[in-house]
């Protein structure tokens, strides 16, 4: 469940020394002088909230990535001007923490249930899933401190699922560490498939399809009278694609199987 605004955390960042930083800066300063006189917000200002704020930028973010945000843009997507924006958000790099803990909010653990693999495999499809909704995060993950109210309520829930295994704190956090490293691993690796698929197909326009088929005959034929791959013919003569996109799921599967499985040997010992 989403905070109420006025639940959601004072976002942290460094600040820098750029004009964009400065301005924004002497806008907040502006604007903080405002209310401690009691001023009352711009009209439009009062019509909006963070939440509402936070949902356009993720959208535009979803669509354009995060270059595309700026306080102007987003003030312009909800027909505001960008004063009433920073009467909520007080810059851009708030504005962008925010919205990292919003996706994070799409992403509700489940309860632990004594389970702990079946619960951190949970947490990690569901992770997963939020990161192909929103790619852009990716760039964004564990460089904006510190976490937000999501971000710590997945993380304790994380938690939480191994408490019935008696670790200590390290160890806890270790573990949980290596399962989201894997999932941010696999999520890299299918979308260099998703983009390799995209520049395969491109690669192939305008063909018919005989000479596409042609096309590939060729790599395949020269792979092979190559004599230099023998296990990689033998795996294109089983009909197998490392890439397959109907393979995927299968693939992050096994792979957050076999994590398990090492996971679970090594407390064993």
């Amino acid at each position: 469940m989403e905070p109420d605004d006025e639940d959601l955390w004072p976002p942290f960042y460094l600040a820098g020394n750029s004009g964009r930083e400065a301005r924004e800066q002497h806008v907040h300063d502006q604007l903080s002088r405002r209310r401690e006189r009691g001023a009352p917000p711009p009209r439009r200002a009062r019509s909006l909230s963070r939440r509402e704020i936070v949902r356009a930028a993720v959208t535009v973010a979803d669509a354009e990535g995060p270059d595309a945000i700026s306080m102007r843009r987003i003030a312009r997507e909800l027909g505001a001007g960008a004063m009433s924006l920073y009467w909520h958000v007080s810059s851009k790099e708030e504005l962008l923490d925010l919205m990292v803990d919003a996706v994070q909010g799409e992403n509700q653990p489940p309860d632990p249930s004594g389970d702990w693999r079946a619960d951190l495999a949970a947490i990690a499809r569901g992770q997963r899933a939020a990161l192909h909704r929103h790619r852009w995060v990716m760039d964004f993950m564990g460089g904006r401190p510190p976490m937000g109210p999501n971000s710590l309520r997945n993380a304790e829930h994380g938690l939480a699922a191994l408490d019935s295994l008696g670790l200590d704190s390290e160890v806890t956090i270790n573990v949980l560490m290596t399962v989201a490293t894997y999932v941010m691993g696999a999520v890299v690796r299918e979308l260099q498939e998703e983009r390799a698929e995209h520049d395969w197909t491109r690669g192939l326009d305008g063909l018919t399809p005989d000479e596409a088929d042609k096309r590939i005959s060729e790599y395949t034929g020269w792979l092979r009278r190559s004599g230099r791959y023998p296990r990689l013919v033998e795996m294109v003569d089983a009909g197998i694609d490392p890439d397959a996109r109907e393979t995927r799921d299968a693939r992050f599967e096994f792979g957050l199987a076999c994590l398990l499985d090492g996971v679970a040997s090594r407390l064993a010992r």
